[in-house]
């Protein structure tokens, strides 16, 4: 095939934008209780036509698939004419021109509903303009039956109990607590050879080169506050992207293949540490904006040559507090921006104390070495995220516990020049690399201590949880009553006249983890859940498929179900979040976000009890 030709199909085939407009309708006459023929009418804008079974151009023809019920397989059929086609070069294709009639006789397994529901898909031209079409009909049967759906929208909302009050409470905890993880990590990419060797001379010039000691502080304070404003401004996008759906970045960060991404491209990082290759930007970006003078491009400039340093840590940020929305991006950003502007403006000011800051050398590949262990650690992370929404069983919590043992053995290893480590060249070994060393060697005993159903409190939500494990399932967590399935929590809570205590969480949730280790399992906490609540445990993050008949253009996995339900009734999108219903289904108070404190969770509990 003509790679031209392959890169258009693949180019539209993901750009889902349709060029020649498509308009299906669909007939259905009854054949047997379960068996249909059904005829699909698609007209087409003139000038445009559609692409049949074309083995020589790799195009499928018009594909049909059923949102809401299962058809067994079933083939199309229609006339396409041979035509011309100037996208391909005016050879012959196999083609619709005008209006065509597809085609076929179905089979329903279980209930046929009153209304099929599906897509057409396929490819369509309009002169030398080619495109993808996805392009939904309905058609009603004869002798189906109107399936009753469990509607996501409860009698929740309660007058005296405003939703929107106390959430905000948790997000900004969660704000605050990403800004300092974001302060963190430019502190650390401070210490890297990119960046720390560049503060006396920068300050150095601002300093040499100001007329008055006045203006040199000036300029150093400039510097630093539009290293900040840059880091800002990469938050900027996420503000703007216009009809976001509250859980959408939720469902991003918890996208199987987009956490396999952030594994593959987090072992590239830490590959890249270990001194493989350099990481950095087009060397002409950096050129421009060296070339300008003023004091916002050489900060420009600081932010373009370090990134080799810098992008794993502000990635590692990034993708860590994605699935908070883009305040909490910002937030993470402002925190890494002050970390690394601070020293500038604060060297401007009393110059004399770059006299006093340590000389850059061997200290700072100790460093980068250091954190490429960290970034392998963190790529991990990412895997368990997609093995635990898509239980593949690849990562459970013992061999991910094991896993981060090893990485924590090399790099004790590494801290002392063992010979697994020559290569990087002799390095002195000094006494903060020894104590650092022991301390990953106390780490790593602490790790193997989860290795047998230990609680690893210090990390709660980074391994798998314990459900998760190689061995059989245990007590040691207050498990859910039930999961994913609140018509039943909802029964039990009327048949034992109890409140229903939701819980909306998530598999790759690290805080729903701390909650659940923590939290549920404090003596009190335990007892009261068990003597006046039904406990539901709803994922917002399951990759399992709903059934068929369940699914429609918005909702297709049990994930969507329960992320929708949460936007509906609760008008929040994060996780942790717990809410307290009668048997009515009315609100009993505010929910409540992640909370550390085991009895103000407590006393939460009881308001909703006794309300």
């Amino acid at each position: 095939m003509n790679p031209k030709i392959f890169l258009l199909l693949l180019s539209v085939y993901f750009s889902g934008t349709l060029i020649g407009q498509v308009h299906v309708s669909a007939k259905a006459k009854r054949e047997t209780s379960n068996q249909y023929h059904l005829s699909l009418t698609v007209s087409l804008d003139k000038g445009s036509h559609f692409y049949a079974f074309n083995p020589e151009q790799n195009i499928e023809g018009p594909v049909v698939r059923f949102i809401n019920a299962k058809v067994l397989p079933a083939e199309f059929f229609g006339q396409p004419l041979k035509m011309d086609d100037p996208v391909f070069e005016n050879k012959k294709v196999n083609a619709y021109t005008n209006a065509f009639e597809l085609s076929a006789h179905i089979t329903i397994e279980g209930n046929v509903p009153a209304t099929l529901k599906g897509v057409l898909s396929g490819f369509a031209a309009k002169g030398d303009e080619f495109n993808s079409v996805q392009e939904n009909f309905s058609v009603n049967l004869e002798g189906g039956t109107e399936t009753k759906s469990n509607s996501l929208k409860i009698n929740s909302i309660d007058a005296d109990h405003p939703l929107h009050e106390g959430v905000n409470d948790t997000q900004d905890h969660s704000a605050l607590g990403v800004f300092f993880l974001g302060l963190l990590g430019g502190l650390l990419a401070l210490l890297t050879p990119c960046v720390f060797p560049m503060i006396p001379v920068t300050v150095s010039f601002f300093t040499s080169k100001a007329n008055t000691k006045k203006q040199g502080i000036r300029n150093g304070i400039l510097y630093g506050l539009f290293i900040l404003l840059i880091y800002l401004c990469a938050s900027i996008p996420f503000h703007l992207i216009k009809g976001m759906r509250p859980e959408l970045l939720n469902n991003i960060a918890t996208s199987a293949p987009l956490n396999i991404f952030f594994f593959v491209v987090f072992l590239i990082f830490a590959v890249s540490f270990f001194g493989a290759f350099e990481l950095t930007l087009p060397s002409s970006v950096a050129t421009r904006a060296g070339k300008k003078s003023g004091i916002f491009f050489m900060a420009l400039t600081l932010c373009i040559v370090s990134f080799s340093c810098t992008g794993p840590i502000l990635g590692s940020l990034l993708v860590g507090s994605l699935s908070g929305g883009a305040w909490l991006l910002t937030a993470g950003l402002a925190g890494f921006g002050i970390a690394l502007a601070l020293p500038f403006a604060l060297f401007a000011i009393f110059p004399s104390a770059l006299a006093r800051i340590p000389k850059s050398g061997e200290w700072m590949i100790t460093v980068k070495k250091v954190l490429a262990f960290v970034e392998l650690a963190l790529a991990f992370k990412f895997l368990s995220n997609a093995d635990l929404v898509m239980h593949w069983g690849i990562l459970k919590r013992e061999v991910f516990i094991g896993i981060w043992i090893l990485i924590g053995v090399m790099l004790a290893a590494y801290l002392v020049d063992l010979p697994w480590f020559v290569h990087y060249g002799r390095l002195r070994i000094t006494k903060a690399k020894a104590v650092l060393s022991v301390l990953v060697l106390v780490f790593v005993a602490y790790l193997c201590t989860g290795l047998n159903g230990g609680q690893l409190s210090l990390l709660s939500g980074f391994p798998p949880p314990h459900s998760y494990s190689v061995y059989p399932p245990t007590k040691k967590t207050l498990e859910a009553d039930i999961v994913n399935d609140y018509d039943q929590a909802l029964s039990l809570a009327k048949t034992q006249n109890k409140k229903l205590l939701i819980d909306f969480t998530g598999w790759a949730c690290v805080n729903c983890r701390k909650m659940e280790e923590h939290i549920w399992t404090d003596p009190a906490v335990a007892a009261y859940i068990k003597e006046n609540f039904i406990l539901v445990s709803l994922y917002v993050d399951d990759k399992k498929m709903l059934p068929v008949e369940m699914r429609n253009d918005s909702l297709q996995t049990v994930g969507d179900k329960w992320a929708k339900f949460q936007v509906l009734n609760v008008k929040q999108a994060t996780q942790p979040l717990y809410a307290v219903l009668n048997t009515e289904q009315q609100l009993m108070t505010k929910p409540q976000g992640y909370q550390p404190d085991a009895e103000k969770f407590l006393l939460w509990l009881k308001k909703g009890v006794t309300k």
